[in-house]
């Protein structure tokens, strides 16, 4: 099953040449990555087309302004649709999603997970260099969502994720409309509702070393109040 990788970028000049030379030796033959470059001011897109004309395995996929990472998610989920991709993964630029684990992720898909999630709450999960305060606020954020959705999912505000292409086209990618984080909450909750299998498998966080954080206290309130949302929305 012919696997892309989408990888979001906006400001990752630092990361996004290691990146490709990492995932490129843990992909596959056929297997893709997808950069989606909402037009960074650091220079990462133009890099990007440099990697992507010396690398076999990248395309580039150029978007004219910073939108959030919902929107690029599903503007790289078009493309790798439309390209052929039977798996579709998402993944952070920023090393805190380790490349070794990919082929875990695709394994676990072509074991018949319909999406596949990179989880650091299941049992052999983990996250690394983080302190309390931070680990306290994932955590509890984990469990506000479960309190809400009944999703019953260790990990809904994961980013790293494997989708049969099937899931993708059956979801209504236009009525997703979180910006941030929240959006990983709500495609998992759909996945969930449209009656898939979704399987997590662990993994370690490592918090970034290069580059900045796109966290903000606008992301962190669009979660807030989206996670109530959906469930009066069912």
């Amino acid at each position: 099953m012919r696997a892309t990788v989408c990888l979001p970028t906006y400001d990752e000049r630092a990361n996004l040449e290691p990146m490709l030379l990492a995932l490129r030796e843990h992909l596959r033959e056929g297997d893709r990555v997808l950069v989606i470059d909402d037009s960074s001011p650091d220079g990462t897109g133009e890099l990007a087309d440099r990697l992507a004309s010396e690398l076999g395995f990248v395309d580039v996929l150029h978007r004219e302004r910073k939108e959030g990472l919902g929107p690029a998610y599903i503007a790289g989920f078009r493309r790798a649709l439309a390209d052929g991709a039977e798996l579709v993964l998402e993944m952070d630029c920023d090393f805190s999603h380790d490349p070794q684990d990919v082929p875990r992720l695709i394994a676990a898909a072509e074991e018949g997970a319909d999406l596949v999630l990179g989880s650091r709450y299941v049992r052999g999960g983990n996250v690394g260099n983080w302190g309390l305060l931070r680990r306290a606020i994932s955590r509890g954020a984990s469990l506000y969502t479960g309190l809400f959705l009944q999703m019953g999912v260790k990990d809904p505000t994961g980013g790293f994720k494997c989708f049969r292409r099937q899931v993708l086209e059956q979801l209504d990618l236009d009525a997703i409309t979180p910006r941030g984080y929240a959006f990983q909450i709500e495609t998992t909750y759909r996945v969930k509702r449209a009656g898939f299998r979704v399987v997590e498998i662990p993994i370690t966080f490592a918090d970034r070393t290069a580059g900045h954080s796109k966290m903000s206290k606008a992301i962190v309130l669009e979660a807030v109040w989206a996670v109530p949302l959906l469930r009066l929305r069912g």
